[in-house]
């Protein structure tokens, strides 16, 4: 008998039908041959730290830093997990043979394999991985079920992951509370979250420091063409008045008229974080959001595994191509003219060296059916990206026109569409495929070099913008490079390795951080709160904060995973690290205490002339604490406590009142009696 442990419910269920496991039991199916049963998302977990010892059970600064001399798990303190646990250790006693079939990758590995060790599991382990939940992948799968030990590294690697954040999120998070923590408040700080929310911190900064420059562009039209002066920006209106009153009377004439065939080849296909980004883009759906449909569309069997960090697929896949290619039958228009010759074979699109567990995300073949607007933007989204790779280039005619007017030189472009390739998949309205740049650019005449002509000149006054907040789309691409700016895709693929993170983690990171009320939304624009910038102002330590150094430490997981760097060796610099920071903070003189403005959450209280106020009054925030109320002075104690609990610390004898009352704050904010 072969046990087959599944991720979920539902994909057990689908395993079941295709095994001909039919008959359904309490918590799994069973039938020839087979128990097929399912875990449902982490059922163990690291123990808690005063599992290890009552004096860690404590939030106590003497106790720091926790560092266990070896790490436990334990089932999570749930009756329905404990039920399904004792059935998956029951069946394990059982069977021949143990299938593990969970999520093919880093965290679904890790899930499974502390259930089989809780379970103390000691039968032959096989591996099932699958990029898809159709009947056809499930079948090929199990015909080349590999040895489970093929996969030690990849559970290592999870597993050192998990002690990461353990060792450094509970020592972090209980050291900066302890320290500089207001009010019952807890400063959460992590592995992952805490650079994540320095570089949404520092590019507030920016924002706030910046401070425009007026500056000013020449400018000319000439037949209908607008002209820029090569030049560029003028910082002296003089001067660029002066330039104007030069060119006014005299001709334009064309130096050069150079027109080149080029072409466009479409985009990459999608890894997770890339389709993230495109349906933040296009429909503004949160990262979140995009990764729960992706996964749903997924187990819907409509989608390949969408947790992946490529945009490549594997020469295997080669052949599924046509059949794929011809069943998706509600895009015939764009997928007939590629089926009647030879499919496209592109090595942007097919590379072995760049897929390692998953290629990227592309449609099944599988018609959907019934999908709600959300779920069919994202599928459709997907199967278009696909159809596109395997439609020839965009080509198009490039014009590059230079003119002068008394030796000062202006440049003009254009692009015209020859033939639009895989542009087809993308009207006009679609502006998704349609770069700022594009949009720009200029159908042009045709021009003859030495023609003169009249020509209207005017000077442009310009100011210098602040860098832009981050949207999640933005995010999302700034931890995928630790925070450094790459646009090219070729050279972004080539730092995922030391990113922040890993694309299934990221959307999960975002959330924490809304949760934990360090950012919050405003509508696309993602704006840290006070509480969030006065954290990171705390950190001192680049460990904790810096988008690079985390970056590095994300590497040495892979390459854990790579098996060139041991477990051993990580925990080690791990806690030599984490001893170090214990102690510098421990040290470290505490800063001004911070207390966040109630209304705003971005501001902070500061104190004026007669009143404490949001340091965010200049953005409108018009949020006050007098410093007297009712005859009474309020204390900073009391500011505090109104703050974050609602109502004062103290109970007061107002005029009036027979009783002493405290001092609150409503519903709206406003100050009152109770």
């Amino acid at each position: 008998m072969k046990l087959c442990l599944a991720e979920k419910p539902s994909v057990a269920k689908d395993l079941a039908k295709v095994l001909g496991a039919n008959s359904r039991k309490d918590g799994y199916y069973e039938g020839n041959g087979y128990l097929v049963s399912w875990t449902f998302g982490h059922l163990c977990t690291l123990k808690e730290p005063g599992d290890y010892t009552d004096k860690w059970k404590k939030w106590d600064l003497d106790a720091l830093p926790m560092l266990p001399p070896s790490f436990g798990i334990k089932l999570k303190n749930d009756n329905g997990i404990k039920k399904q646990f004792a059935t998956i250790e029951k069946l394990s006693q059982q069977c021949d043979e143990v299938i593990n079939c969970g999520d093919a990758g880093q965290e679904g590995e890790l899930i499974q394999r502390w259930v089989l060790s809780k379970a103390k599991s000691t039968k032959p382990l096989k591996r099932l991985w699958i990029s898809s939940l159709t009947e056809e992948a499930i079948r090929e799968g199990f015909q080349k079920l590999e040895d489970g030990s093929k996969y030690d590294n990849l559970y290592a690697a999870g597993l050192a992951r998990a002690i990461g954040d353990w060792v450094l999120g509970m020592n972090a998070t209980r050291i900066f509370t302890l320290r500089f923590a207001d009010f019952k408040q807890i400063l959460s700080v992590g592995r992952v979250q805490t650079p994540t929310l320095a570089l949404i911190v520092d590019r507030q900064h920016e924002i706030n420091n910046f401070k425009s420059e007026t500056y000013y562009e020449i400018k000319t039209t000439y037949r209908d063409v607008l002209f820029s002066a090569t030049k560029g920006k003028i910082k002296e209106k003089e001067q660029g008045e002066s330039i104007i009153e030069v060119i006014k009377s005299h001709d334009f004439e064309v130096a050069s008229y150079i027109q080149k065939e080029g072409k466009e080849l479409p985009p990459s296909l999608f890894d997770l974080t890339s389709i993230q980004v495109e349906a933040n883009k296009k429909f503004g759906f949160t990262a979140e959001q995009t990764l729960n449909i992706v996964q749903k569309l997924y187990e819907q069997k409509f989608v390949t595994y969408p947790r992946v960090d490529t945009s490549y697929l594997s020469d295997d896949i080669y052949p599924k191509i046509e059949p794929t290619l011809r069943n998706l039958t509600n895009y015939s228009e764009f997928t007939a003219p590629l089926l009647d010759k030879k499919i496209r074979k592109s090595k942007k699109v097919f590379n072995n060296k760049k897929v390692t567990d998953h290629h990227a995300i592309i449609p099944t073949g599988v018609t959907p059916s019934h999908l709600t607007d959300e779920f069919q933007k994202i599928y459709d989204t997907i199967t278009r990206r696909f159809i596109s790779v395997f439609h020839p280039d965009c080509k198009v005619s490039n014009t590059t026109v230079i003119g002068e007017v008394e030796k000062h030189e202006f440049k003009a472009t254009g692009k015209q569409i020859l033939e639009p390739g895989w542009r087809v998949l993308y009207p006009k309205s679609d502006s998704d495929q349609t770069s700022s740049k594009d949009k720009e650019e200029q159908v042009m005449p045709v021009f003859e070099k030495g023609e003169k002509g009249s020509h209207s000149p005017e000077l442009q006054e310009k100011k210098t913008k602040a860098p832009s907040y981050f949207t999640e789309g933005s995010l999302l691409r700034a931890m995928e490079t630790a925070g450094k700016k790459v646009d090219d895709e070729e050279l972004r693929d080539l730092m995922k390795e030391n990113g922040i993170g890993r694309p299934s983690t990221r959307a999960n990171i975002i959330e924490t951080l809304f949760r934990r009320n360090y950012i919050i939304r405003k509508k696309k624009r993602i704006v840290a709160t006070s509480t969030g910038i006065h954290l990171i102002s705390l950190i001192e330590n680049d460990i904790l904060k810096s988008a690079e150094l985390t970056g590095k430490w994300e590497k040495k997981i892979r390459d854990i995973e790579k098996g060139t760097y041991s477990v051993e060796e990580f925990k080690k610099e791990l806690f030599e690290m984490v001893n170090n920071l214990i102690h510098q903070v421990k040290h470290q003189i505490p800063k001004e205490k911070h207390y966040a403005c109630p209304k705003c959450n971005i501001g902070y209280m500061i104190k004026g002339n007669n009143a404490w106020g949001c340091s965010d009054w200049k953005n409108g925030c018009k949020f006050k604490i007098p410093f007297e109320y009712k005859g009474i002075i309020l204390s900073e104690k009391d500011i505090e406590s109104l703050v974050y609990s609602k109502e004062s610390k103290y109970s007061f004898k107002i005029k009036g009142k027979a009783d002493k009352v405290k001092f609150v704050l409503n519903s709206k904010l406003a100050l009152g009696v109770k």
